[in-house]
C-alpha cells in the first residue's frame, strides 16, 4: 500500500466569524464540485456562539471516495485575519491564500501564494449585504480550481436560486475574473470524474429525518439541541411536501410525553435530541418501554458530560444510552455511520418500533450529524412501511396487553367501535388494568421479553455488523459511529492488510458474528472517540474477548486519518 498522503485530495478550506456565512460557502462549493462528480466531504467547526468566535469549514474532494475531511489546506478562503493565525501550519506547500488584505508578517510568509482578493470592496460596490461576499472567494476558487465560468455560472445558479442570485452571480464572476486578469496559475490535476447526478451531498442528520419519512412517520417532536436540532430544522421545512407535522414544544420533557400520546393514539411519532436532552426523558423512555409504545428515538451525541463542549463530537454516551431507562424491557440501538446508513437506520428504527413494540434509538454523534458528503442517491421507494400488529375490527372483550407466542400483541387505537384501549405506567394485566400480584407481574414481564426472540431474528436480515478491507487478515480494526470515515480512510494507507469490523446495531448485538471476526485475530485495535473504550466493553461483554489495543481521540474533536494510519501502523507492527 502506498505511504500516508494527502496528495489525491484537494482541501479548501474557509474561515472566518459567526454569522459571515462561512458554513453556507463550504456548503455551496461541496454542492458545486457534486454536482461535477466529484467525491466530497466538509468538516464544520465552530463554537457555541450566535455572533463572533472563529467558524471553519474544510472542502475535502477527489475523485475516489473521500470519507472524512483531510485536514492540509489546497487553498485557504480567509476573512478575518484570525483564519490566518489559526490555520497558516495547515497548508500544503504550494496552497494559495485568499484575503482582504494581508499584515506584513502573513504577507511576507506566504509570498505570491497570498493572494489579495477584496470581497468587502466588491460587496460594497454592488450594494449586496456584507455575508455575499464569500459568493467571490467562491468565484476566486472555482478559477484556481480549473472550473469553466459557464460551467460555474450553469451549477450556481441551481444553488442561489431563490437566494439572491443575480447578486451572488455577479460576486462569483467578479471574484473568477479577478484572479484571471492577475494571471495566477490553476490546478492541474481537477477533472470530473463521476457522473452527475448518481451522487448527492447530505449530513447525517438530513439523511435520518429522510429516513423517518420513508417509513411512513406521521409526526416529529423535537426542542432544539446541538447537534439535532438540524433535524427539525430540516423536517418543519418539508411538512407540506412529505405530508408530517413537526412540533417544538417547550421543553424535552414535553417532547417525549407528546410523542407517547401521539404513539397511543396510532401515530408513528419520532423523537429528535442531543444525549442531554435525552437525560431528561428517561422515565418516560421507561414508559414507553412498559406501555408497549412504539417511538423512534434519535439521540445525537455531543462532547460532555452536562453542557461540555456542545458544539463539539464525541461518542461518550454509548454505555448510557444502551442502559437508558430503569427497569427492565426490550430495545433497539442503532448506531450509523455515515448518511447512507443514518437514512436506513432511520428507516429501520420506525419499522421495528411498530413492528415490536418497542422503543427504538438511533445514535448519531455531531460528526455524523453535521458532516456533509457525497452519497449514492438515497431512494425512498426501496423502503417498505411495516406496520406491525393492528387490528381492524377488535372483539369487545380486546386486551390491549394479550398475551401472544411472540410477545407482540395486536394493536387498537382510542376511538376503534367497541373497543376499550388502556396503556399505563403501572404494572398490568392483559386487559391493562394495574396489578401487584406476584405471578402477574411476572407472566408480564416474561411476555415483553418474549420480543427479544424475533428482534434478535431480525440480525439476520440486517447488516449488524459489517466488514471491510482484507476479510482473511490476522489484524482486525474495530469501530461504530463516525469514526468510520477516518477508519476507512486511514486503511487506505495501512502498510499491514486489515480487516475492518463495524457494528452498527448495539442492541441487540450479533455476538454470533462479531466473535466469528474476531477469532484467530492476532491483533485487535479498537478506535472510539471517547476515553474509555465503550465499544472495546461492550464487546467484551457480549463475546468474553478483551481488546487490549486502543486508540482513543477524547479531545471533542474527529480522527484526522493521516494521524489515525500512523497510529495504527504502529501498533500493528
Amino acid at each position: 500500500m502506498s505511504a500516508p498522503s494527502h496528495e489525491d485530495v484537494f482541501s479548501v478550506g474557509i474561515g472566518g466569524a459567526a454569522g459571515e456565512g462561512v458554513r453556507e460557502a463550504g456548503a455551496s462549493l461541496a454542492q458545486l464540485l457534486t454536482d461535477l462528480g466529484f467525491e466530497v466531504f466538509v468538516g464544520f467547526d465552530y463554537p457555541s456562539l450566535i455572533r463572533g468566535g472563529h467558524n471553519f469549514s474544510r472542502v475535502s474532494f477527489s475523485g475516489e471516495k473521500v470519507h472524512c475531511d483531510h485536514s492540509p489546506l489546497t487553498i485557504l478562503i480567509a476573512l478575518d485575519e484570525e483564519t490566518l493565525r489559526i490555520h497558516k501550519d495547515e497548508l500544503n506547500k504550494d496552497a494559495v491564500i485568499l484575503a482582504d488584505t494581508f499584515e506584513k508578517e502573513y504577507a511576507e510568509r506566504f509570498g505570491a501564494n497570498a493572494v489579495t482578493l477584496p470581497m468587502k470592496e466588491f460587496a460594497q460596490k454592488l450594494g449586496a449585504p456584507p455575508i455575499t461576499r464569500t459568493s467571490v472567494a467562491l468565484g476566486a476558487a472555482c478559477y484556481l480550481l480549473g472550473v469553466a465560468p459557464d460551467v460555474m455560472a450553469a451549477i450556481l445558479k441551481k444553488i442561489f436560486q431563490g437566494r439572491s442570485l443575480d447578486a451572488n452571480l455577479e460576486l462569483a464572476t467578479a471574484g473568477y475574473e479577478h484572479l484571471a486578469k492577475l494571471g495566477f496559475r490553476q490546478q492541474e490535476r481537477l477533472a470530473p470524474h463521476g457522473a452527475a447526478g448518481a451522487t448527492e451531498l447530505l449530513d447525517g442528520n438530513t439523511a435520518l429525518g429522510r429516513g423517518f419519512v420513508a417509513a411512513g412517520m406521521d409526526i416529529y417532536f423535537s426542542y432544539p439541541m446541538t447537534p439535532s436540532s438540524s433535524i427539525l430544522h430540516f423536517l418543519a421545512k418539508q411538512q407540506k411536501e412529505y405530508k408530517i407535522k413537526v412540533i417544538q414544544p417547550e421543553n424535552e420533557l414535553a417532547v417525549v410525553h407528546m410523542a407517547l400520546g401521539a404513539a397511543y393514539a396510532g401515530k408513528r411519532a419520532a423523537v429528535g435530541t442531543a444525549t442531554g436532552g435525552f437525560a431528561l426523558m428517561q422515565e418516560a423512555f421507561s414508559l414507553a418501554g412498559m406501555a408497549e409504545l412504539p417511538i423512534a428515538f434519535v439521540v445525537s451525541q455531543r462532547y460532555a458530560p452536562a453542557t461540555g463542549g456542545p458544539t463539539y463530537t464525541s461518542q461518550g454516551d454509548l454505555t448510557f444510552i444502551l442502559h437508558s431507562g430503569h427497569g427492565e424491557f426490550p430495545r433497539i440501538v442503532l448506531a450509523p455511520g455515515d448518511p447512507q446508513e443514518a437514512f436506513a437506520c432511520g428507516a429501520d428504527a420506525l419499522n421495528l418500533a411498530w413492528k415490536y413494540q418497542v422503543p427504538t434509538i438511533v445514535v448519531l454523534d455531531r460528526e455524523l450529524s453535521e458532516s456533509l458528503e457525497t452519497v449514492p442517491a438515497l431512494d425512498p421507494q426501496s423502503i417498505k412501511i411495516e406496520r406491525g400488529k393492528i387490528l381492524e375490527k377488535p372483539s369487545e372483550n380486546y386486551g390491549r396487553y394479550q398475551i401472544t407466542d411472540d410477545g407482540v400483541s395486536p394493536m387498537v387505537f382510542p376511538g376503534a367501535p367497541g373497543a376499550v384501549v388502556k396503556a399505563s405506567s403501572y404494572e398490568h394485566g392483559e386487559g391493562g388494568m394495574t396489578t401487584e400480584e406476584a405471578g402477574a407481574i411476572k407472566k408480564m414481564n416474561d411476555k415483553r421479553f418474549a420480543k427479544a426472540q424475533g428482534i434478535a431474528n431480525e440480525l439476520k436480515s440486517h447488516e449488524a455488523a459489517k466488514v471491510y478491507g482484507d476479510k482473511d487478515s490476522s489484524n482486525v480494526i474495530v469501530f461504530w459511529g463516525s469514526t468510520k470515515g477516518a477508519v476507512l480512510e486511514a486503511a487506505k494507507y495501512l502498510t499491514e492488510p486489515a480487516k475492518l469490523l463495524q457494528i452498527v446495531w448495539m442492541d441487540p448485538f450479533d455476538a454470533e458474528k462479531v466473535a466469528v471476526e474476531l477469532a484467530g485475530a492476532k491483533t485487535i485495535v479498537d478506535v472510539e472517540a471517547n476515553r474509555t473504550a465503550q465499544l472495546a466493553s461492550l464487546i467484551r461483554e457480549k463475546t468474553g474477548l478483551t481488546i487490549d489495543k486502543k486508540i482513543l481521540r477524547y479531545d471533542a474533536r474527529p480522527f484526522d486519518p493521516l494521524e489515525l494510519t500512523e497510529k495504527i501502523n504502529a501498533l500493528l507492527t
